[in-house]
């Protein structure tokens, strides 16, 4: 893997939030909000997959949406390719959107039962370009092709395939308009584990042959290990770890990636009954009303009191390799601090 300092950034997202308003009363009056993402920033390489984990509703999908602007963010700026559009309205967006796609989650669901598979492939077509409708319909196949469906099935409808297959119909329309960023959000959760490789396989060999680049969104550890090249951690609308993949399932630092790290079933019987769980007591506080301190610091098996006042900063602990926890962020300050005190010492001794 090329030194972060070789790539290029495709996606620069910073300081991104997204928070859906709450109303209630019979003014229907604005009481709260729920901060599905607040306050995240990471970048991805171009020709990369970035892995994006964490349990349900920590504001995974929400995140990915948001990135591909199918939300008006809250706050914050995404940059793709150069191009700012977190502010962009969506009359200009729409002249953009060939550049970024989206493979959703259930197949069944995001694929019009009453549209052709050729239908589906070449709508994207239909809308941002000006393509024949012989030209269209070589185009369909070429995708059907790339994706591994049969070209015979292009006049079939969605509940005529499997569920892997419809995955790869969502593929093939994504690709249709050679996008250079793809957020995945999930897109092996509803398969079986035997499906789920031949997507994932399929992926990794359209991104090679294509340079593509991926926000890979999963809970499944397992799977963003064999596919991701570095893996950022969300926990209540944060992302509080962000390293390169072998860095962060080698030696996590946030007890919240620990935590989760320890559940992952190891298929050696020797390791997996020596292997020492964390199991989190309570339960993940409501993204409306988020602790003052650390999201975190409620479930923490290494809380602090500092950890339920102060929000931690975020530090880079290796190259690459980010956390948010007070456990480093008091190290660092530490650090920092006899440096600067052995600094001043010095420079006192050679002025006398």
């Amino acid at each position: 893997m090329l030194d972060d300092t070789a790539r290029r950034k495709l996606v620069e997202v910073k300081n991104l939030k997204m928070h859906f308003p709450i109303y209630s009363g019979v003014l229907r009056s604005r009481t709260g909000e729920v901060k599905a993402v607040d306050d995240i920033s990471f970048d991805v390489f171009e020709g990369e997959t970035l892995g994006l984990v964490g349990e349900s509703g920590c504001g995974k999908s929400t995140c990915g949406r948001a990135v591909l602007r199918l939300y008006d963010i809250t706050e914050g700026t995404v940059t793709i390719d150069g191009i700012e559009i977190g502010t962009m309205d969506q009359q200009t967006l729409r002249g953009y959107r060939p550049m970024m796609q989206m493979v959703f989650q259930d197949p069944q669901a995001s694929l019009n039962p009453r549209m052709t598979v050729a239908r589906i492939i070449s709508e994207p077509l239909e809308e941002h370009t000006d393509l024949s409708d012989v030209d269209k319909l070589a185009r369909v196949h070429e995708l059907m092709d790339a994706v591994g469906l049969n070209r015979d099935f292009a006049n079939r409808y969605p509940h005529e395939f499997s569920g892997g297959q419809r995955q790869r119909i969502g593929i093939a329309r994504a690709l249709a308009l050679n996008p250079k960023f793809i957020v995945c959000d999930e897109p092996i959760a509803a398969l079986d584990v035997s499906i789920q490789a031949q997507v994932v396989n399929l992926l990794e060999e359209l991104q090679d042959k294509l340079g593509l680049t991926y926000l890979f969104i999963s809970h499944d550890l397992s799977m963003v290990r064999h596919i991701a090249d570095r893996v950022a951690v969300m926990y209540l609308g944060k992302v509080v770890e962000l390293a390169p993949r072998d860095a962060l399932y080698a030696t996590p630092k946030h007890p919240y990636t620990e935590a989760l790290l320890s559940a992952v079933p190891d298929p050696d019987p020797s390791v997996e009954n020596r292997k020492e769980r964390v199991i989190l007591t309570g339960d993940v506080p409501s993204p409306s009303n988020p602790p003052q301190g650390c999201n975190f610091c409620t479930r923490c098996p290494k809380v602090m009191e500092i950890c339920k006042t102060v929000d931690p900063t975020t530090v880079e602990l290796a190259p690459g390799h980010f956390t948010a926890c007070h456990l480093y962020t008091q190290t660092t300050t530490m650090t920092a601090d006899n440096t600067v005190a052995q600094e001043a010492q010095k420079s006192d001794q050679q002025g006398e």
